[in-house]
């Protein structure tokens, strides 16, 4: 898929106006990041009824059908009742990439020829197929070239801007919103290469409804379990962290205020790498690239910074590290004025906190 021009959610309903009703669409994209939905929701709007085959539920013979015989003594295969329909409708055809070749072969027919032995799609329906990635760790095999030509294909990519204006009107628990709000990139992370749980919308939907279905009588203990088995490790802390927040008015802002102190209980330990994080953002935001373009404020911030570092290293050298670490891409993320100017005065900062 190099080179390919990905799309948010938002994007693929204008899209699909203008391309599934001429042509065949395929959506790529990760696990969990609404391709079905979208589909649906596409459906419902043209007034469409939609329907889904899965590539990997199926036989070559639920497409083709059974052969029967005609009067005439000769046989005839019969398209099953769900496909041979005489309104038009959207045939969405999920997991098409990861269909076995016999049953991609059988979907030949539907795709390019609009037909199934002797029956033809109603004028007036779409065809949209929709796949996950073989970088994404899902099932997936390589699709014939004719059938890769004869379709347009669009790569859809996470938004948390669509997911949240979404989130809005969707009933999704406040706690999963304010979170993301705040957090937009922990709505998705690329899946892992074992089998473990990883952060998707689709992932942060079902944790709402867990967290409306336990209501406010959800203990910490469960919040943990229920979040660790739907999110990736890192997001599962953030987000445990920012409950707990919620439910104990521990904020950030108390923190650099002076009016309370970083959490030092071990059972806080999902917390303090919440309010480190949380810091660590804080940081990126406020101070700038140079520091001859730092205001009174700005560096007022950083002398309040290094020695909130200080006390944070007391709890948990590894937290702290965590806050002045360098990005993923190597490079470091706080500005290297204010990195050197930490290295220097933090010892002097621990002298004077004894």
């Amino acid at each position: 898929m190099q080179g390919a021009v990905s799309v948010s959610p938002s994007q693929v309903p204008e899209l699909l106006l203008g391309l599934a009703t001429v042509r065949p669409v395929f959506l790529w994209g990760a696990p969990g990041i609404g391709k079905s939905s979208l589909v649906r929701a596409f459906a419902e709007s043209l007034g469409l009824e939609c329907v889904s085959l899965v590539g990997t539920q199926l036989a070559p013979e639920d497409l083709i059908g059974v052969p029967q015989l005609t009067p005439e003594g000769r046989s005839r295969f019969c398209p099953p009742e769900q496909i041979a329909r005489d309104e038009p409708y959207c045939l969405f055809l999920d997991e098409l990439n990861a269909a076995s070749p016999d049953v991609q072969k059988a979907f030949y027919s539907l795709i390019l020829d609009r037909r199934i032995g002797s029956y033809e799609l109603p004028p007036g329906s779409i065809v949209i197929g929709a796949g996950n990635r073989a970088t994404d760790g899902a099932l997936a095999r390589p699709m014939a070239s004719a059938l890769v030509n004869r379709m347009v294909h669009v790569h859809l990519r996470a938004s948390a801007e669509d997911w949240l204006r979404w989130a809005a009107g969707a009933g999704i628990h406040p706690w999963i919103v304010d979170h993301l709000t705040d957090r937009p990139d922990h709505l998705w992370s690329a899946p892992p290469k074992t089998e473990e749980p990883f952060s998707t919308p689709r992932a942060w939907h079902m944790l709402s409804d867990a967290l409306h279905s336990f209501g406010p009588a959800l203990d910490e203990e469960t919040l943990k379990v229920v979040t660790y088995g739907l999110l990736s490790a890192q997001h599962a802390v953030a987000f445990c962290g920012y409950a707990k927040i919620v439910r104990n008015s521990y904020g950030l802002e108390a923190i650099l205020k002076g009016d309370a102190r970083w959490p030092h209980r071990l059972e806080d330990r999902d917390l303090l790498y919440y309010l480190a994080d949380a810091f660590r953002g804080r940081l990126v935001k406020e101070l700038p690239a140079r520091k001859e373009h730092a205001s009174g404020a700005q560096r007022q911030t950083a002398f309040r910074a290094k020695s909130l570092l200080v006390q944070l290293a007391e709890i948990s050298v590894e937290v702290a590290q965590t806050v002045i670490a360098d990005g993923a891409d190597g490079n470091p993320v706080l500005p290297s004025w204010f990195l050197i100017e930490a290295a220097r005065d933090m010892p002097r900062l621990v002298e004077a906190r004894r």
